[in-house]
């Protein structure tokens, strides 16, 4: 990749010259180590703002599906499980005997 933009901040000196310090005892270059963590960096956000959008989607699809009558009631659900549970135990206890 062409490396033609110039980017310039200020920071303290003494974080300056860790950098520096720890860039040379990785024997990787400065310019290298920060381009690498602006990628991660990114990669990181975007991932997270894929994320924030797929849960706000499926807030919504939620949301959608209560207000249309396609969702059942936290009772109902468990009742109906509960019946599920009870019906495997019985045919649990039916294979043991």
């Amino acid at each position: 990749m062409s490396k033609d933009a110039v980017f310039t901040l200020k920071l303290e000196a003494q974080l300056r010259d860790a950098f520096v310090a720890e860039a040379q005892a990785s024997h990787r270059p400065a310019s290298q180590i920060v381009r690498d963590l602006m990628r991660d960096f990114v990669e990181r956000q975007r991932q997270a703002r894929l994320h924030d959008e797929f849960l706000r989607r499926k807030v919504e699809i939620a949301r959608a599906e209560r207000l249309s009558g396609l969702t059942d009631s936290d009772e109902n659900v468990e009742a109906e499980f509960a019946a599920r549970r009870a019906e495997l135990l019985r045919k649990a206890d039916e294979a043991a005997a």
